[in-house]
């Protein structure tokens, strides 16, 4: 389409609109910067839905390595006990499957020393009378224990509540692991003192008490606790006893002698459960969203998906398919996901079901844990997991990935078509410079068009009366002269 004008307004005096006729003239030029605009919005949207299957690819490819890891889910255990009451217990993956007999005999304890009470209160001394210092020695971890001095001086910590604090600052700062309080009750008020450890390491005892008039009752608690495992006797400075069993940690709630109480370490089969349950979700957000790129409209009303006739994804597609049909031979009949009650729908999604024999996958586990974990993984490396795995790490490949290789060319063609746009339009806006330049100048001779034709008109006139009727000339004609 050609540059329009307005002859009569042109030659009006009007002139014409240079920024329009330039404007007019650079749009038919610009025409393929549309073009590779659009280019570049299709190119975003493709790298969109590229980039969102990526992440349901590494998604997908955490949880097959969670049922391809031989450390993972299928080497958790679980420990139960028949009296949560009196023991309760937990594992790590090192715990071995079996049962154990526990009693316990006693909780640990911490240690505990009480003066007797001070009827006069917190506040009044208590060194002997006529002195004016004192000395009491704490021993804390039993009869080979470390003695902590205590000097007593009048004035500074000779009353229960300034030495509960003097007390409580050496400990803090020399960690003797005590604490001291002051308790008062109708008797009067009482020096208490309590182990931070429990078991033996936190028995209390007095070693030396002199020019006090503090009395001691004989110290309580600091003993640890004592329990026997399938007969074998046991003592532990907490409640909490590790490396008595395997890879568990059991948990003494209440004492019960003579009372045993049965430990069964045992596969966590609701881990198994969880990681299945999490690599059939990840499958089918990742199966999903490719089909939705194919969920073409007949009618055409809506647009076709940004990946519809992408290569790459038909091969991602085809690749994740026939993983999920991935069989093994053997393992008791377990050979395929079918066998283990997870079924293919027909757009490709997986479903928890039921196998032909009607049983659910927790079912197939709980009879048969060993084949169910063998079809995951085994030591050759040809579990479905394994297998599995190994695809999805091809299919991720930072590199040689098909989708990351994809999204790496368009980065490229994009930056081109960037590049492309740029220079055109540094061209269209030096040659925008240059035509408004010379349609200016254009423009301003158009303009004074009127008043030249005025003066053209009236010289015209002028010359016109000095004519006779018959045309000739009149005798008033300029004579051109020699002058010579």
């Amino acid at each position: 389409m050609g540059v329009s004008l307005n002859p009569a307004s042109i030659l009006s005096g009007q002139g014409i609109d240079v920024s329009s006729v330039v404007q007019q003239i650079i749009s038919e030029q610009s025409g393929p910067l549309q073009v590779w605009e659009q280019q570049q919005t299709t190119i975003a949207s493709q790298n969109g839905e590229l980039d969102g299957i990526n992440n349901d690819l590494t998604n997908l490819q955490t949880a097959v390595q969670a049922l391809a890891d031989p450390a993972g889910a299928f080497a958790a255990q679980t420990a139960t006990t028949s009296q949560p009451g009196v023991v309760t217990a937990s594992s790590d993956g090192s715990a071995i499957a079996g049962t154990h007999q526990i009693v316990v005999t006693s909780l640990a304890t911490t240690g505990t020393l009480y003066t007797d009470p001070i009827a006069g209160g917190a506040s009044v001394s208590f060194l002997a009378s006529g002195q004016t210092s004192g000395d009491v020695q704490l021993q804390v971890g039993g009869a080979s224990g470390t003695i902590y001095d205590i000097p007593v001086t009048q004035g500074s910590n000779d009353t229960l509540t300034t030495l509960a604090s003097y007390i409580n600052t050496q400990s803090t700062a020399n960690s003797w692991g005590v604490t001291a309080s002051v308790v008062s009750d109708a008797s009067g008020s009482r020096l208490a003192l309590q182990s931070q450890n429990s078991g033996s390491v936190g028995a209390l005892a007095i070693a030396n008490n002199s020019n006090t008039t503090l009395t001691f009752d004989a110290p309580a608690g600091g003993t640890n606790s004592v329990l026997n495992i399938d007969g074998v006797p046991f003592s532990s400075a907490t409640d909490t006893v590790t490396g008595a069993i395997q890879g568990v940690t059991l948990n003494l709630v209440s004492q019960s002698p003579g009372n045993p109480v049965e430990l069964t370490v045992a596969p966590d089969s609701g881990q198994v459960s969880s990681a299945v349950t999490n690599f059939v979700t990840a499958y089918n957000t990742l199966v999903s969203d490719i089909n939705a790129q194919y969920a073409v409209d007949p009618t055409g009303a809506t647009p076709a998906p940004p990946l519809e006739s992408d290569i790459s994804l038909r091969s991602v597609q085809s690749s994740i398919l026939n993983d999920g049909q991935y069989s093994i031979t053997g393992n008791s009949g377990y050979i395929n996901l079918e066998n283990l009650g997870i079924n293919t729908a027909n757009d490709g999604t997986l479903t928890l079901g039921l196998n032909a024999q009607g049983q659910s996958f927790d079912q197939v586990l709980a009879a048969n844990p060993s084949a169910v974990q063998n079809f995951f993984q085994n030591a050759s490396g040809t579990g479905f997991a394994n297998s599995f795995n190994t695809d999805l790490s091809n299919l991720t490949d930072p590199t040689s990935g098909p989708l990351n290789a994809e999204l790496a060319e368009n980065t490229a063609e994009n930056q081109d078509l960037t590049n492309s746009i740029t220079n055109l339009q540094t061209q269209l806006t030096a040659q925008t410079t240059a035509l408004t330049s010379q349609f200016d100048s254009v423009n301003a001779s158009l303009q004074a068009y009127p008043l030249l034709l005025q003066e053209i008109t009236e010289t015209l006139g002028t010359l016109g009366s000095g004519t006779s009727a018959s045309g000739s000339l009149i005798s008033s004609e300029p004579t051109l002269t020699s002058g010579l």
